[in-house]
């Protein structure tokens, strides 16, 4: 952001003393076009506010994660999860002492590629581009960090540092590098980000935040969008025995204030869990490098046995009771044939795009550049621009 550099390694520090198997940004495998470093923050930090002030974390305001944005206030959107993405990553990296700076980078950055109307667009996309490249949300996050987001005039997107775009790429594990997505396969192209290794610990700790994020806000939402109740949720093991325990200690509470009782004890049940058993793992390898992580043969953050059986219950509801229910899915069927149609119109060349991508499509060569480039125009737009522009270009 301007400010001047000093020289290599005087900005290297941390405010906390880090494990032995944390990333440290002194020991970083830098970016992949050089550049000056920061006289004040360290080069996680500077990925983390590259991220923060970029158009495509901006525009997650009005992204849906279940409920379309329009449908209330307080629901939810793309932007407010990956927040509380980032809050459960810097709690569990903190409590760690690994890298609290790269955990909430990863958690930041994870969504970035999400098409409008959350998965349902990401479907339809799927299914427009399955002879013509392919679509994946997770490579659509790297794309936005490495190719869309034009920033800079001296390269193309962010240019982050090795260990952020490692743990964008396998923060959900090793990834298979016989078929990989397009984004992807050019960034292995340019660094070796070791696809066959774990990620760090750090963009582990982002990976279990976004189970834990959702799997709980999702609860809210349901129980407020009226699609089950409080003694709907006593269905699950996990949520009961909590029910019970706030009930015994405040018999009269509202049905307000017990809903945020109960989600603000079940992230800390899972926050609890989930160190407890890292820790434990940890000590089982007694790992003395970031290099024995990643070579584990397995990941370091994870649930225990017993609460992971007890998530995917809580899991399992949610897809019955929240995500398949009618009054979702239909207002997401509506959704996808915004998608679809806008689809069709720009690749066949029948719609015009603004005058900025009618020039990207100027310059793609082919049916299979043409159509990236209307997936790239339609994964980086919001609900409503979505909206907008079907009824600019078919009412």
């Amino acid at each position: 952001m301007g400010e001047p550099a000093l020289d290599q390694g005087s900005y290297n520090y941390c405010a906390l003393p880090l494990a032995v198997y944390a990333s440290r940004p002194d020991k970083s495998l830098g970016r992949i076009y050089p550049s000056a470093e920061s006289k004040f923050r360290t080069c996680f930090q500077r990925d983390r506010d590259r991220i923060i002030h970029c158009s495509a974390f901006r525009r997650l305001k009005y992204k849906t994660q279940v409920f379309i944005y329009h449908t209330g206030d307080h629901y939810r959107t793309r932007l407010t999860h990956t927040l509380e993405v980032a809050q459960v990553a810097r709690t569990l990296a903190r409590a760690l002492m690994v890298n609290e700076d790269l955990a909430e980078t990863v958690a930041l950055a994870h969504d970035l590629g999400h098409a409008p109307f959350a998965h349902l667009g990401e479907d339809v996309l799927k299914e427009c581009m399955k002879d013509v490249g392919g679509f994946d949300h997770n490579d659509q996050s790297l794309r936005v960090l490495t190719v869309l987001e034009r920033k800079y005039p001296d390269w193309p997107g962010l240019n982050l540092t090795w260990e952020t775009l490692e743990g964008v790429v396998k923060h959900n594990g090793p990834v298979d590098d016989t078929d990989l997505p397009i984004t992807a396969k050019m960034l292995q192209g340019q660094t070796d980000l070791r696809l066959e290794t774990y990620a760090s610990i750090e963009a582990q700790c982002a990976a279990l935040a976004d189970d834990i994020a959702y799997n709980n806000h999702d609860v809210e939402d349901g129980v407020h969008a009226g699609l089950f109740t409080l003694t709907d949720i006593r269905d699950v093991k996990l949520m009961a025995g909590i029910m019970d325990s706030i009930r015994q200690q405040y018999p009269d509470i509202s049905n307000d204030l017990m809903i945020c009782a109960v989600i603000r004890e079940m992230i800390g049940a899972m926050v609890v869990d989930v160190l407890t058993e890292t820790r434990r793992r940890l000590e089982a390898l007694n790992p003395q490098t970031p290099e024995d992580i990643r070579t584990a043969g397995r990941a370091m953050v994870d649930f225990s046995e017993p609460m992971l059986e007890q998530v995917n219950e809580l899991r399992h509801f949610l897809r019955t009771r929240m995500y398949q229910h009618d009054k979702v899915v239909s207002t997401r069927k509506e959704s996808s044939k915004i998608v679809e149609a806008l689809y069709h119109a720009f690749v066949e060349g029948n719609k015009e795009m603004p005058e900025e991508w009618q020039e990207y499509m100027k310059n793609a060569e082919g049916k299979v550049a043409r159509a990236r480039v209307v997936a790239d125009y339609i994964a980086g737009m919001t609900d409503r621009y979505a909206m907008r522009e079907h009824e600019r270009l078919f009412s």
